[in-house]
């Protein structure tokens, strides 16, 4: 599907606007072309080069999992921070903290909408995980549970969720004929999708996985098939895409380009419309490579880091001597919780409250765990360290302070 002498940019590459309405209300509905590109990609010198430097940096961010003490333990955190990013990208202000303390039914005071959204993906982004493990194919059907989970109960819960629309949508503006953008008439969603589709599995020229997954993406915010959620759909069928076990790029979901995104909202969005309005598809596949360059370099780094920092402060918990048992449980849960209360971490790990106060007053002690609250009830404890690891990157100009 690709090619290295040139080709040039064309308006109709990608697709073709077509004018639907009526005058003054006339505006332009776009209708992709399916995958892969024609005319084909040009690889030229520079995104060959991008692309293997960024299977350079999946293939460290994959083996970086083989240090990790329990791989599942530190994926429910990283999950989280994905979570968080992705929902920014949409607008919402919740921060990690706030996600954290929703989860532990202490989020007083945080946008409550905001966070279950953000609280949605997580299990939007674990129940496409779990499907996959069993052997279910990524598939419309398996976007539309994705996003079923993603909107249940939350703003936009009564658009339709794990439906694909039947009715127009359009992107910026309040209505079609100012839009910045207007996704193709429901007729051609589902042609659209099955064309999609078709390319995920039945390449007939195989892509790359990376380009793969850079064309179905713009691919799937182009058409826009769900009346909202389109975005967040879209970034995490990237991760499910490169953690496939047919394509054996990723054993684990560890990179998220979300973080990239939200640094590069606009350019972002601009490079998906040239795609549409000009073909721009090598530009686009430039950026996006450049994106998983940067943030599995950086997820690399983050990881080595919180490796070295949850076995530091293990080790300090064993040097306790007869008290590091049930400290070293509490400090387990917390590397997987990061924010513990004591009922909570009471009925989890099966012990008395009077045994949890005693491990972390130990591990406050030790500096591992901040109490956060000052109040002598109902406490709240940080594992401060791994969360401002966490955080570099999620934070928003409103961020709530309240775990802080």
């Amino acid at each position: 599907m690709a090619r290295t002498q040139q080709s040039a940019h064309s308006p109709n590459r990608a697709g073709r606007f077509v004018q639907s309405g009526t005058a003054p209300e006339r505006y332009g509905a776009f209708h992709p072309k399916p995958l892969p590109p024609d005319p084909p990609l040009l690889v030229d010198a520079e995104i060959g080069s991008l692309l293997d430097r960024a299977n350079q940096a999946l293939g460290r961010l994959d083996g970086i999992t083989l240090l990790l003490p329990d791989p599942d333990q530190f994926l429910c955190s990283y999950v989280r921070k994905e979570a968080v990013l992705s929902s920014q990208i949409e607008g919402t202000q919740s921060s990690l903290s706030d996600l954290l303390l929703f989860e532990h039914d202490i989020a007083q005071g945080v946008p409550t909408a905001d966070v279950e959204e953000t609280s949605n993906y997580v299990a939007a982004m674990n129940h496409g995980l779990r499907r996959m493990a069993d052997g279910f194919p990524l598939s419309l059907r398996l976007l539309r549970e994705i996003h079923a989970q993603l909107m249940a109960g939350a703003r936009g819960g009564d658009r339709a969720p794990g439906e694909f629309r039947r009715t127009q949508n359009w992107i910026g503006g309040t209505r079609p004929s100012n839009a910045r953008f207007v996704p193709p008439p429901p007729h051609e969603v589902m042609p659209a999708l099955g064309h999609l589709e078709k390319f995920l599995h039945d390449d007939p020229d195989p892509t790359p996985i990376l380009l793969k997954a850079a064309l179905a993406h713009a691919q799937f915010e182009t058409i826009h098939p769900f009346l909202d959620g389109n975005g967040r759909v879209g970034r995490l069928m990237i991760t499910l895409l490169l953690c496939a076990p047919e394509n054996q790029v990723l054993s684990r979901p560890l990179l998220y380009l979300s973080l990239y995104l939200k640094r590069h909202r606009d350019t972002y969005y601009d490079h998906l419309q040239r795609v549409r309005t000009d073909g721009a598809w090598e530009d686009w596949i430039r950026f996006f490579l450049e994106g998983v360059v940067d943030v599995a370099s950086s997820a690399t780094h983050t990881t080595r880091r919180i490796v070295e920092l949850i076995e530091r402060d293990r080790d300090r918990v064993h040097a306790l001597g007869r008290a590091s048992g049930s400290a070293a449980r509490v400090h387990d849960a917390a590397v997987r919780e990061i924010v513990l209360t004591i009922p909570w971490t009471a009925r989890r790990l099966g012990l008395s409250e009077p045994t949890v106060v005693k491990a972390l007053v130990h591990l406050e002690g030790l500096g591992v765990l901040t109490e956060t609250t000052g109040r002598p009830r109902r406490k709240i404890y940080v594992y401060s360290e791994y969360l401002d690891l966490l955080n570099e990157g999620t934070q928003t100009a409103t961020k709530a302070q309240a775990a802080r």
